[in-house]
């Protein structure tokens, strides 16, 4: 996976996390399947970035971008700001 289809699978996302907030505003909210898919969502977002930002740290140090891996969720979700 190249950083072109990150890219995408972001944009996808990106796409999909706002049409569930639009619902969520928009009518009664969110059904709770809905509101389990938004968190997926906001998960696998914060890990496309991880992997965009191991990928860019390894190709910065001559190392081969392609032995980034995608972290598992509680590593993503544990980072401090």
């Amino acid at each position: 996976m190249g950083d072109q289809d990150i890219f995408e699978d972001i944009d996808g996302l990106i796409t999909e996390e706002r049409a569930l907030r639009a619902r969520s505003t928009a009518e009664l909210g969110l059904s709770s399947g809905e509101r389990a898919r938004l968190r997926e969502v906001e998960v696998r977002l914060d890990q496309c970035w991880d992997l965009l930002r191991q990928r860019r740290a390894l190709s910065e140090y001559g190392e081969d971008p392609k032995e980034a891996r995608v972290r598992p969720a509680d590593e993503v979700e544990g980072y401090q700001s």
